[in-house]
């Protein structure tokens, strides 16, 4: 059996024109598995329809072969790939063709050969793909380093000259009488969290965050 694997994140994108590509190879649209969701998780309905989960069996069975367009369909993390990579090859014993990546291909005359030469691309490729995390990171981390601290102890783009980090979590309207209330002994951190309407985490959180900023 052939079967195709179509992904895009977001309902706002469209997953025809991988489609169009897939038909090319795959004249039973029911074999083309498509799902709507980040490429950051592989807990994805259709693929692990594919795959199979502890619970259900994959459609995948030894000897067919799994068509992607373009590798990051799969995923965005390459050291994640490399996994999925070889459950299928190895584990499932399934070939794989990324077809705009002809050399991805563990369909072979030597299918030994043909693996091989695959696995090595893949390896490569997570390679110069974690390289490039890490020297983002590096980049990013020296950017910081030289921005100017505010008073708030926020450090300030030198290109925006605004604060970064994420916003502070706004108080409601009626915080600093709670909170006084709260702090005097006169009602219990329970009833201060009923009269703000606010959950348990987001009380503290917001406690210390007003501690920080009145000391």
């Amino acid at each position: 059996m052939v079967y195709g694997y179509a992904r895009v994140s977001t309902n706002g994108q469209c997953l025809e024109r991988q489609i169009a590509q897939l038909r090319d190879y795959i004249s039973d649209d029911r074999c083309i598995i498509t799902d709507t969701a980040t490429g950051k998780s592989f807990a994805r309905k259709g693929y692990n329809s594919l795959v199979g989960t502890d619970t259900t069996a994959p459609l995948l069975h030894e000897g067919d072969l799994l068509i992607v367009t373009s590798l990051d369909r799969l995923g965005r993390s390459y050291i994640e790939i490399q996994q999925q990579w070889k459950h299928i090859t190895q584990v499932l014993k399934v070939d794989i063709k990324v077809l705009d990546m002809p050399l991805l291909d563990t369909q072979s005359k030597d299918n030994l050969d043909g693996r091989l030469i695959s696995d090595l691309v893949l390896q490569i490729l997570a390679y110069v793909a974690e390289k490039e995390r890490i020297s983002i990171k590096e980049r990013q981390q020296a950017g910081i380093a030289v921005m100017p601290v505010g008073c708030d102890g926020k450090r300030i783009s030198l290109k925006t000259g605004r604060a970064t980090g994420r916003p502070k979590t706004p108080y409601p309207d009626n915080w600093d009488e709670v909170y006084n209330e709260w702090q005097s002994g006169n009602i219990t951190a329970t009833k201060a969290m009923q009269k703000l309407g606010l959950k348990k985490t987001l009380f503290y959180k917001l406690a210390n965050q007003y501690r920080l900023s009145t000391n």
